[in-house]
C-alpha cells in the first residue's frame, strides 16, 4: 500500500474559546493553511478535528499555529488517526474543447480533494478525495464536463483493506434516550448532535423514546455521542451495538450508476463478456422459492451480471459477472443487501472461465465456510399480558438461560422482547413458545428490522442524484410502523357494572388484529383505544365491544373543533355540525331511568310476597308457640297447618300460597331479570364472568329448585306442601335494582365537577366589524364553532367569554373562579388575557380571539381531566385483577357451602333443625337439608360483590381530580395522584417558583439632603434615564418610579449612551412639570384630609384657583434645566471620576450579600442615591414552605444562581437544603440523585426550563401556567401563580388516597365478613342470613363505596388565613448559618460559619455604629424597612419585606 498518499486526522484541545466568533476564527486562520484539508472546531467540546496532509504538517506544528493565534491548545494523543480517501475517475467528453487548467484550479481548490493526476491524452481526470468531506458527485457538480467513469474505481487507503472496508461504510447506532417529553426535546437532541463532526443523520423518535444515528466512526465514537445527548439534559443508554451499514456510498454508486460508455457489448448482454468470472455464494435465510426469485431478479438487473442460479436446496448462487467492472465482494454485499435484508452471504470459490460453469468439486467447500457466517441473529418477538416490571425480570430470566440465547432485552412499554440467538442451537418459534408455557401471549413480530432496505434495482428505476439522497430513503426504519400508523380513539360504553366488566372488554380487544392497546374506565363509560388504521377503524372496534354485550358508540375526536367545521349535505342545504356540550354521557340520566324503572317493577311484584312471607312466618310462629306450650303431638300440628286458608290445595299438592307466590315471581324473574340474563349470557359467551352471572345463578337455582320441588309434589299428589323459594327472586330485584339506581345517581354526582367544567362552555359569540378608526361598523351573533383565530369579538356584561383572547377596548371585572379557582373577580383593561368560559361582570368588552375550539384552556382542561379519571391508579389494577377471579371464587364457594351443609344435615340433623328458622316438622328431613342448604349456597351468590371493588378507586379518582380542577389544580390521573401522597422531598426551582421572576425596586436610598436634591426630583430624573433601556434592571427602575410618581409619562431623555456590564449615561429635561404635578398631588391629598369634616363650597374655589397657578407655574418652567445623569455599578462611577465613600461601598456590599444588585446614581456628577434591585420572593413562599415542613417533607431549593443570591433567598422562605448553580441539563440529575437516596421527589417549577426534571421527578408540579395548561412534562398543572397551590395539591392527594383506602375497607368488610356469614361459619352464634338480606348487603356496599367517594366533594382548599392560623406557632426565619448550601452537580455542601460570642459583639457594635453614622448623614433616607440592630444579632429580620415608605 503507497502510505505517501496518505491524510491524517488529529483532534486538539482548545481552551480560551468563549464565544461562535473564536470557533469561526480558528477555522478561518487554520482552514486557509497549505495542506490542511478539513478543520472543525467545537465550542462545547473545546477541542479542534483537524485533516491534514501529513507532508506538509505534523500535530506538532498545527498545534503550534492555534497557539500562535492566542489560545491553549493541548494535544491529548499524539499519534495522528489515518483517515480513508478515494480515488475517483473521470472521463471527459470526446467532443469538448477541454479547459485542463480550470479543472485543475477548480480542483485545487476544492476542500477535501488531496490529489489530483490529469492526463490529456486518455482524456481522464484522476482525482483522490477525503470521503467524509466531498463526494465524486459534488466534484461533478462543480465541474459539468467531467462525468464518473464507473468501470475503474479502486479504492485506497493507508491501512490494510479490511480497515478501509469498514471504514467506508457508516455506523449505524440505536440509543434509548429517556426524558423526552415533547417535540421541542427531540429537536433539540437532533439539532445540537446533527452538528457534530462525523454525525452524518439523526432520527429522534418520541413515542419510542429512541434516538437513530448514523455516524463515521474514524470521527467521532459512540461514548462521545452518548456525552453530548447526557450535555443536553437527557440519560441516554446504547440500545444496539452500533452496526455497519451494509453498503459503503462507492458500493451504492456501482450499483445504481450504470456505465456512460456507449459501446454496443453494454447495450445488448453478450452471453459471456471476454473477462468472465464465476463466483459461488452460499446463502443462509432462504425459505421459499419466492426469497430464490427475489435474488435472481435483484442481481440479473446489474450491468456487469451475465447470469445467475440460485438453488434453494444447495442453498447456493452461482454468478457469472464482469470481473473487471465488480468484485465478489461486493456482490456478496448486494445479494445481502435484498430485501427484506435477512439473508447471510459467504463466498466459497471463484473460477476464472469464459463458459465453464462451477464443477460439482466447487460446492465441497461449503462445510468448511460455516465458520465465516454470522454467529448471532437477532428476532423481535411480541409479548402480551406483561403488567409490571417483575414479568420483564421473569421472562429475561428464564430466556437468557436456554440454550444458544446470546442476550434478551424485554421492553414493557412496547409490549414486546428483542432476543439475540444463535440460529444453530434454537429458532424464534423455539423461543417464542417458550415465552408462552410462561402464560404470556408471544408472536413472531412480522419484520424481523432489516437495517438498509435497498430498493430493487430495476431498469425503471431512476437514478437517485446523490448517495445522501438514496440513504434518506433508505433510512426509515421499519419498526416505526406502529408508531407512525398508530391512532387513538375514544368509544363510549354502557352496561358495565363492575371491574370484571373491564377486564372482559380490555382482554378480548387486545387480542384482536391491529389493536396495540386498550384502556377502560369504568367511572367514565369510556375505551380509549391505540390501533393500526390500515388494519381495524373505530366503527368495528366499537361493534367488537357491542358483541361482548355491551352498548358502544364513537366519541368524536379529541382534536375536533378547532376551527375546522364539518358540514352536513341535506339534499341542497347544508347545516352546522355541532359539538356535544351537554356532558350528558357523565350524568347517568338514562341509566338513572333504567334502573328507576326496574326498581318500581320489581317492587310492585314484590310488596305482595313479602306480605304472604311475613304472614306465613307470623303464622309459623303461632304454631311453634301452641306446640311449645299445648305439647300437641306431630299429626295434630300437620292439620292445622294445613287448615290454614293459604295452605288449602287446589290440586294434590299445589297450595294457594305456592300458586300465588308463583305467579308472583314470574314476571319479576323474566321481565324484571330480563336485563341480567342478557348480560350474563353475553359474558358466559366469551368465557367470563361478571356480576350478573351471580345474580342471575342466585335467582334461576331458587326459582328452577322451587319450581322442581313443586311439579314433584304434584306429581306424588302429595298430602304436605313443599316449601318453595318463590319469594327469593322477586326480592333480590329489588335490592339489585335499588342498588344500582344509588349507585347511578351517586356516580352521576362523581362527574358533576367535570360536567359543570363542559357546561361553562358558551355556545354563541357576538363576532363584530370595526373599521380602521376601530369604530363598530356591524355585529352578528354566530355558532362558537365559527370562530376564528384573530376575530373581533364583543362581550356584554353578564355574558360569557366564548373563546380565549386579548382585550382591545374596555374595562371590566372578570369572574374566572369556576376555572382557576381564584375566588375574587380579575380586573381586565386593554391588554389583558382571558380566558374562555369566565363571566364579564360590569363593563362592556371587545376582545380579539387567540384561541379557539379544542385549543382555548377550557377544552384543554376538561380534556385533562377527562383523561386524568380514565387514566387507573396502580392500586386499581390490583382491584381489577382480583375482580376477574372473583366470580369464579364465589361460584366454588357457594357450591362447597351447598355439599357441606347436605353433609352435615346427614350426619347430624340437629343443628339444621335448631338453626333452621321456621323450619316445621311436616316435612320430610331430606327436604329440609336440601332446602337449607340451597338457602345458605344462594345467600353466598347474593352477598357477594365484586362492584364495590371496581368502584372503590375510580369514584375516588374521578371526585378528587374533579374537585381539584375546580380549584385551579389539574392532576392528570390516578397515578400522580396515588404517588403525590408518597413523596418525602419537594424540590422548588427558584426563578419564577420561589421567586416572582422578575426584578422589583427593594429599596431607594438617598445620599444627599432632601433641601439640595429631593426623592421625587431623583426618582423622575432615575425613571427618565432608564426608560430608554432596554435592559430588565432598567425596566424595573422605570416602573419603579412611575409607581412612586404616581404617573404614566415621563421627561425626557437625550444622548442616551448604554455600557454594557457597567451602566447608562444620559442628559435628562423636562421634568419640572412631572414634579410640579406630583407636589400638587400631595398638596391636594392634605387638603382632602382637611375637609373630610367640613365639606363646603370654599374648597372646590381653593382647589380650582391653586390648579390654576399650577398651571401658570408650568408654562414657565418646562424648557428649564438639564440634568447630567450616571447610573451604574462601582466600576462606572469610578470610571466617570466619582469617589465612593466606605459607607455607601459597605451598604452595597451588604445588600449584595442579600442576593441584590446595587446601582448608584449620580447627578451632575455627584453621587446621590443608591438603589437596591432583586428579584422578590412571593409573599406566601415562606408560608408554603412551612407547612410542608410541618407534612414531615423535606424542602429543598435548586437554582442556577449563584451560593450567595441562593442562601439570601433560602433565609427569607426557611429552607435549609440549598443546590446552587446547577445547570438547567443538570436538574435532571440533582432529582435523579435524590431518588437514588431511596426518596420520592417532587419538582416544582415552572415548565419552561425545567421540563427534563419536571418528567424525571415521581411528581412534576408546573406552577402559574395560566392558560397553558397542556404542560406535558408535569403530572399536576396548577394554574394560579400561587405556591400554596403545592400544599394544596398534595393535601389533595392525601385525602383521596386515604378515601380510596377507607373505600376497600367498605369492600372486603362487605365480602370478607359476608360470605363466611352467608355460608354459615357463625351460625353456632345465631348469626343466619336469608338470601333477600344478602342482596340488601351487596346493594349497600356499592352504594356505602361511591358515597364514602362523595365525601371528597366536601374538601375545601384553605384559605391563606387557615393556613397562616396553622404556621403562626412555627414562625421564625432560618438564619444563613442554618443552611447548607451545595454548589454545582456536586454534593459538598458550604456551610456559613457560625458566629462565635465575641464576633456576634463586635458586629453587634460595628452596626450600631454604621447606623449612627449613616443616619447623621442621610436625615432624609427612606431605608425604614432596613434592619434594626438587634435582628442583625438575633438573625431573624425579614429580608422580603424590604419596601419602601
Amino acid at each position: 500500500m503507497d502510505r505517501s498518499m496518505g491524510v491524517d486526522s488529529v483532534t486538539i484541545s482548545v481552551e480560551g474559546m468563549t464565544c461562535n466568533s473564536c470557533v469561526w476564527t480558528i477555522e478561518q486562520r487554520i482552514g486557509k493553511l497549505n495542506g490542511v484539508h478539513h478543520i472543525k472546531v467545537s465550542l462545547e467540546e473545546k477541542n479542534a478535528t483537524i485533516i491534514y496532509d501529513p507532508k506538509l504538517h505534523t500535530p506538532k506544528t498545527l498545534l503550534e499555529a492555534i497557539d500562535d493565534m492566542g489560545f491553549d491548545a493541548i494535544l491529548h494523543n499524539p499519534n495522528p488517526l489515518p483517515v480513508l480517501t478515494e480515488t475517483v475517475f473521470l472521463t471527459v467528453a470526446a467532443s469538448l474543447a477541454v479547459p485542463w487548467d480550470h479543472i485543475q484550479n477548480t480542483l485545487l481548490k476544492t476542500k477535501g480533494v488531496t490529489d489530483i493526476k490529469i492526463s490529456p491524452q486518455q482524456r481522464t481526470v484522476v482525482v483522490t478525495v477525503i470521503p467524509s468531506i466531498v463526494n465524486a458527485n459534488q466534484i461533478i457538480e462543480l465541474l459539468p464536463d467531467l462525468s464518473l467513469d464507473t468501470g475503474t474505481l479502486e479504492k485506497k487507503s493507508g491501512t490494510c483493506e479490511d480497515y478501509s472496508m469498514a471504514q467506508a461504510g457508516e455506523v449505524m447506532l440505536k440509543m434509548k434516550v429517556e426524558g423526552m417529553t415533547c417535540h421541542s426535546c427531540t429537536s433539540t437532541i437532533e439539532g445540537k448532535i446533527g452538528k457534530l463532526q462525523g454525525v452524518q443523520r439523526i432520527k429522534v423518535s418520541l413515542d419510542n423514546q429512541e434516538a437513530t444515528i448514523v455516524y463515521q466512526p474514524h470521527l467521532i465514537t459512540v461514548e462521545e455521542i452518548k456525552k453530548q445527548i447526557e450535555a443536553v439534559g437527557f440519560p441516554a443508554f446504547i440500545k444496539k451495538q452500533p452496526k455497519y451499514l451494509k453498503l459503503g456510498a462507492i458500493d451504492i454508486e456501482r450499483l445504481k450508476n450504470t456505465p456512460v460508455k456507449s459501446s454496443e457489448g453494454s447495450q445488448q448482454r453478450s452471453p459471456s463478456y471476454t473477462s468472465d468470472s464465476t463466483v459461488t455464494f452460499i446463502i443462509d435465510g432462504m425459505h421459499c422459492k419466492s426469497c430464490v426469485l427475489n435474488i435472481e431478479s435483484a442481481l440479473s438487473t446489474l450491468q456487469y451480471v451475465s447470469s445467475i442460479v440460485v438453488s434453494l436446496e444447495n442453498r447456493s448462487a452461482i454468478v457469472k459477472y464482469n470481473a473487471s467492472s465488480v468484485t465478489p465482494e461486493t456482490l456478496r454485499k448486494a445479494i445481502e443487501a435484498v430485501s427484506p435484508g435477512q439473508y447471510r452471504v459467504s463466498i466459497t470459490s471463484e473460477v476464472e472461465s469464459t463458459s465453464n460453469s462451477p464443477s460439482g468439486s466447487s460446492l465441497q467447500n461449503i462445510p468448511l465456510n460455516i465458520a465465516s457466517h454470522p454467529l448471532t441473529q437477532e428476532t423481535v418477538i411480541n409479548i402480551d399480558g406483561m403488567t409490571c416490571n417483575s414479568c420483564v425480570q421473569s421472562i429475561e430470566g428464564v430466556i437468557s438461560k436456554k440454550a444458544g440465547v446470546k442476550s434478551i432485552r424485554v421492553s414493557l412499554a412496547n409490549g414486546n422482547g428483542t432476543v439475540e440467538y444463535d440460529p444453530l442451537l434454537t429458532t424464534p418459534e423455539t423461543l417464542r413458545e417458550a415465552i408462552e408455557d410462561m402464560g404470556f401471549d408471544a408472536a413472531l413480530s412480522d419484520t424481523n428490522e432489516p437495517f438498509v432496505i435497498i430498493a430493487q434495482t430495476s431498469s425503471e428505476m431512476p437514478l437517485l442524484t446523490s448517495t445522501n439522497e438514496f440513504y434518506t430513503k433508505m433510512m426509515t426504519p421499519i419498526h416505526d410502523a406502529e408508531a407512525k400508523t398508530s391512532s387513538k380513539c375514544y368509544i363510549q360504553v354502557t352496561g358495565m357494572t363492575c371491574a370484571s366488566c373491564v377486564a372482559n372488554i380490555e382482554r378480548n380487544l387486545r387480542r384482536e388484529e391491529g389493536i396495540y392497546s386498550v384502556l377502560v374506565a369504568l367511572m367514565a363509560g369510556k375505551a380509549e383505544v391505540r390501533y393500526n388504521p390500515a388494519v381495524i377503524q373505530p366503527p368495528m372496534i366499537a361493534e367488537f365491544i357491542r358483541e361482548l354485550g355491551f352498548g358502544a358508540t364513537m366519541i368524536e375526536n379529541a382534536d375536533e373543533g378547532d376551527g375546522v367545521l364539518e358540514l352536513v349535505s341535506l339534499g341542497f342545504e347544508a347545516s352546522l355540525v355541532k359539538k356535544d356540550r351537554s356532558a350528558s354521557h357523565l350524568d347517568h340520566k338514562r341509566e338513572i331511568r333504567q334502573w328507576r324503572r326496574s326498581f318500581l317493577v320489581s317492587l310492585f311484584f314484590c310488596i305482595p310476597v313479602m306480605g304472604l312471607m311475613i304472614y306465613m312466618m307470623v303464622m309459623d310462629h303461632h304454631l311453634a308457640t301452641l306446640h311449645h306450650n299445648k305439647n300437641m303431638s306431630q299429626e295434630e300440628m300437620i292439620n292445622i297447618h294445613s287448615s290454614m286458608f293459604l295452605e288449602h290445595q287446589i290440586l294434590p299438592g299445589l297450595s294457594i300460597m305456592n300458586l300465588l307466590s308463583f305467579l308472583l315471581c314470574v314476571p319479576v324473574q323474566f321481565f324484571g331479570g330480563w336485563y341480567f340474563y342478557i348480560q350474563a349470557y353475553k359474558a358466559l359467551k366469551h368465557k367470563t364472568a361478571n356480576m350478573d352471572v351471580l345474580i342471575v345463578l342466585a335467582t334461576t337455582i331458587a326459582f328452577a329448585y322451587s319450581l322442581v320441588i313443586l311439579l314433584v309434589a304434584m306429581y306424588e299428589r302429595a298430602k304436605v306442601n313443599p316449601i318453595t323459594f318463590f319469594d327469593t327472586p322477586p326480592m333480590l330485584f329489588v335490592f339489585i335494582a335499588l342498588g344500582r339506581w344509588l349507585e347511578h345517581i351517586a356516580k352521576g354526582k362523581t362527574s358533576e365537577a367535570l360536567a359543570k367544567l363542559i357546561s361553562l362552555q358558551a355556545t354563541e359569540a357576538t363576532i363584530v366589524t370595526l373599521d380602521s378608526d376601530n369604530i363598530l361598523l356591524s355585529e352578528e351573533q354566530v355558532d362558537v364553532e365559527l370562530v376564528q383565530r384573530g376575530d373581533i369579538i364583543k362581550v356584554v356584561p353578564g355574558g360569557k367569554f366564548p373563546v380565549d383572547g386579548r382585550v382591545i377596548e374596555g374595562h371590566s371585572m372578570v369572574d374566572e373562579s369556576l376555572i382557576t379557582g381564584e375566588a375574587m373577580p380579575v380586573a381586565k383593561k386593554s391588554g389583558s388575557t382571558v380566558i374562555a368560559g369566565s363571566i364579564n361582570q360590569n363593563g362592556s368588552l371587545l376582545i380579539r380571539a387567540t384561541h379557539v375550539g379544542a385549543d382555548t384552556t377550557l377544552s384543554q382542561i376538561v380534556k385533562l381531566v377527562e383523561e386524568a379519571q380514565t387514566s387507573k391508579a396502580p392500586i386499581q389494577q390490583f382491584a381489577d385483577k382480583l375482580s376477574g377471579y372473583f366470580v369464579p371464587f364465589i361460584v366454588t364457594v357457594s357450591i362447597t357451602t351447598l355439599l357441606v351443609w347436605i353433609i352435615i344435615g346427614f350426619l347430624n340433623f340437629e343443628i339444621v333443625e335448631t338453626y333452621f328458622p321456621g323450619y316445621n316438622r311436616s316435612i320430610s328431613r331430606t327436604e329440609t337439608i336440601i332446602r337449607f342448604a340451597f338457602q345458605a349456597s344462594i345467600t353466598v351468590l347474593c352477598i357477594a360483590c365484586p362492584c364495590s371493588l371496581g368502584l372503590a378507586t375510580p369514584t375516588a379518582v374521578m371526585v378528587g381530580t374533579g374537585v381539584g380542577a375546580q380549584n385551579g389544580i389539574l392532576i392528570k390521573g390516578g397515578e400522580p395522584l396515588e404517588m403525590a401522597h408518597k413523596v418525602k422531598v419537594v424540590v422548588f426551582d427558584k426563578t419564577g417558583t420561589i421567586t416572582h421572576g422578575t426584578p422589583v425596586v427593594n429599596q431607594v436610598k438617598v445620599l444627599v439632603e432632601s433641601n439640595r436634591i429631593s426623592r421625587s426630583k431623583i426618582l423622575a430624573i432615575v425613571g427618565t434615564a432608564e426608560s430608554n433601556s432596554e435592559h430588565p434592571l432598567g425596566a424595573a427602575i422605570t416602573k419603579y418610579c412611575k409607581q412612586e410618581l404616581d404617573t404614566e409619562t415621563l421627561g425626557t431623555c437625550v444622548d442616551f449612551q448604554v455600557v454594557p456590564g457597567c451602566g447608562i449615561s444620559c442628559k435628562v429635561i423636562n421634568i419640572e412639570g412631572l414634579l410640579h404635578k406630583n407636589n400638587w398631588k400631595i398638596e391636594e391629598n392634605n387638603i382632602k384630609n382637611a375637609s373630610l369634616v367640613q365639606i363646603g363650597a370654599s374648597n372646590e374655589q381653593s382647589s380650582t384657583s391653586s390648579s390654576m397657578i399650577i398651571d401658570a407655574q408650568l408654562s414657565n418652567a418646562l424648557n428649564a434645566q438639564q440634568y447630567k445623569v450616571l447610573i451604574g455599578n462601582r466600576e462606572w462611577m469610578i470610571r466617570n471620576g466619582l469617589v465612593i465613600n466606605n459607607d455607601v461601598d459597605d451598604s452595597m456590599t451588604e445588600h449584595e450579600r442579600k442576593g441584590r444588585t446595587a446601582v448608584l446614581v449620580a447627578v451632575d456628577d455627584e453621587l446621590c442615591g443608591l438603589i437596591a434591585i432583586a428579584d422578590t420572593v412571593k409573599p406566601e413562599a415562606e408560608l408554603a414552605v412551612r407547612i410542608l415542613k410541618s407534612m414531615g417533607l423535606e424542602v429543598v431549593l435548586m437554582t442556577g444562581d449563584n451560593s450567595k443570591t441562593a442562601r439570601s433567598i433560602a433565609s427569607q422562605v426557611g429552607i435549609t437544603k440549598v443546590f446552587a448553580e446547577v445547570l438547567p441539563s443538570h436538574k435532571v440529575a440533582k432529582v435523579k440523585q435524590l431518588q437514588e437516596e431511596g426518596k420520592r421527589v417532587a419538582m416544582v417549577g415552572d415548565g419552561i426550563n425545567d421540563s427534563p426534571a419536571l418528567a424525571m421527578a415521581n411528581v412534576g408540579i408546573a406552577i402559574g401556567t395560566g392558560t397553558d395548561v397542556a404542560i406535558e412534562a408535569a403530572d399536576v398543572v396548577l394554574i394560579r401563580n400561587d405556591l400554596l397551590d403545592v400544599v394544596a395539591s398534595i393535601d389533595l392527594s392525601r385525602k383521596t388516597v386515604k378515601r380510596i383506602r377507607i373505600n376497600f375497607v367498605f369492600a372486603l368488610i362487605y365480602n370478607l365478613v359476608g360470605i363466611p356469614i352467608a355460608a354459615g361459619v357463625f351460625m353456632p352464634i345465631g348469626l343466619v342470613l336469608q338470601p333477600w338480606m344478602g342482596s340488601a348487603a351487596m346493594a349497600a356496599s356499592s352504594v356505602s363505596v361511591v358515597l364514602s367517594s362523595l365525601f371528597l366533594k366536601l374538601y375545601r382548599k384553605p384559605t391563606y388565613e387557615n393556613y397562616e392560623l396553622h404556621a403562626r406557632s412555627q414562625m421564625g426565619q432560618k438564619r444563613p448559618s442554618e443552611i447548607s448550601v451545595h454548589v454545582g452537580i456536586d454534593d459538598t455542601s458550604r456551610n456559613s460559619p457560625k458566629l462565635g460570642l465575641l464576633d456576634r459583639i463586635v458586629n453587634y457594635s460595628r452596626a450600631s455604629i454604621n447606623s449612627l453614622l449613616s443616619d447623621k448623614r442621610s436625615l432624609n433616607s427612606i431605608g425604614t424597612s432596613e434592619p434594626d440592630k438587634h435582628s442583625l444579632l438575633v438573625g431573624d429580620c425579614r429580608e422580603d419585606d424590604d419596601t419602601t415608605l
